[in-house]
């Protein structure tokens, strides 16, 4: 079966629906101690796009040209606290980052279960001379990275070591499914004592996810190698979606031919992009569903149950 063409989008649409999780307490941490490695060419001064709310509250919608990648922290009420910890993969096809529909949002609802959430500020656009026929590294760099860097302040922040995860949107999806199946060699030279922590995630949520099949072909990019040591992972895509769902059907039976628990949601319609959106439709039901699969898998114990 041939799958159509694949190509990451980018959707900024402003909900006028206002999402009803508390911003706890937040904090914004610099990924890398200075430069970042593998940088190549300019991209000039960091952008945003911010748009007004109608109860008067500015958010940025997205955000291009980064070069200092940042982790923003929302951390979740200590009475909440289930020592889960999930970092956010906004979408935007490498060029930008939805980073308050498919980012601020979904920390916030993280937060609303108990876990605390944490949206990567990875680098993009894409870099001169980086290869056109591959996503770019530099953002799976500062995937990795930021993993072994939350592992690395488990004890101080108050998680478990072994119960944080990833979970991407879109081009986003794409990022959390490289990182998922490419723990086992880090994209850079060791820095220091934070890259002792292991990179590897230990659930994987992609919603929406693009590029995890090769343009034209039904198979997997050869960036996704899917194994038997790969975390558990789940999936939410609309049947309806400009990025093939077969994204992530493909993924998912390779996982399941290896032997890895994962859970897949196919929506009739839905688009591409809905994030937390109230959009009316099935497919905005995916975080009660993820909130489900992760209790069920053990990921949310059942005396964390709020």
């Amino acid at each position: 079966m041939k799958v159509p063409s694949v190509s990451f989008g980018l959707v900024l649409i402003i909900s006028h629906a206002t999402l009803c999780f508390a911003d706890s307490t937040r904090t914004t941490l610099e990924v890398w101690p200075g430069r970042a490695p593998g940088e190549v060419g300019t991209v000039g001064e960091e952008k945003a796009k911010t748009a007004t709310l109608p109860d008067g509250t500015t958010v940025t919608t997205s955000l291009t040209n980064v070069s200092k990648p940042t982790l923003s922290v929302w951390r979740q009420e200590a009475e909440k606290n289930t020592g889960v910890a999930v970092l956010v993969f906004p979408g935007g096809g490498y060029t930008n980052l939805a980073w308050d529909h498919e980012g601020a949002q979904v920390a916030r609802w993280l937060n609303s279960i108990g876990v605390m959430g944490m949206v990567l500020k990875y680098r993009v656009p894409r870099r001169e001379g980086t290869p056109k026929d591959m996503p770019p590294v530099q953002a799976l760099m500062d995937a990795q990275r930021a993993i072994s860097l939350v592992r690395s302040k488990a004890a101080e922040w108050g998680i478990n070591a072994k119960r944080i995860g990833v979970l991407g949107f879109s081009a986003g999806g794409h990022l959390a499914a490289w990182t998922a199946t490419n723990f086992d060699k880090r994209t850079y030279d060791r820095i220091d004592a934070t890259d002792d922590a292991s990179c590897r995630p230990d659930f994987a949520v992609m919603i929406y996810p693009g590029g995890v099949v090769k343009r034209g072909t039904a198979d997997l990019s050869p960036e996704i190698r899917v194994t038997a040591q790969m975390p558990p992972c789940f999936f939410a895509h609309a049947g309806d979606d400009r990025v093939s769902p077969e994204n992530s059907v493909a993924m998912y039976l390779a996982l399941k031919h290896v032997g890895v628990p994962a859970e897949l949601h196919i929506y009739a319609s839905g688009g591409h992009g809905f994030g937390m959106r109230p959009i009316g439709k099935p497919a905005a039901t995916w975080p009660k569903r993820c909130e489900e699969w992760l209790r069920d898998t053990g990921v949310l114990k059942a005396s964390d149950r709020q």
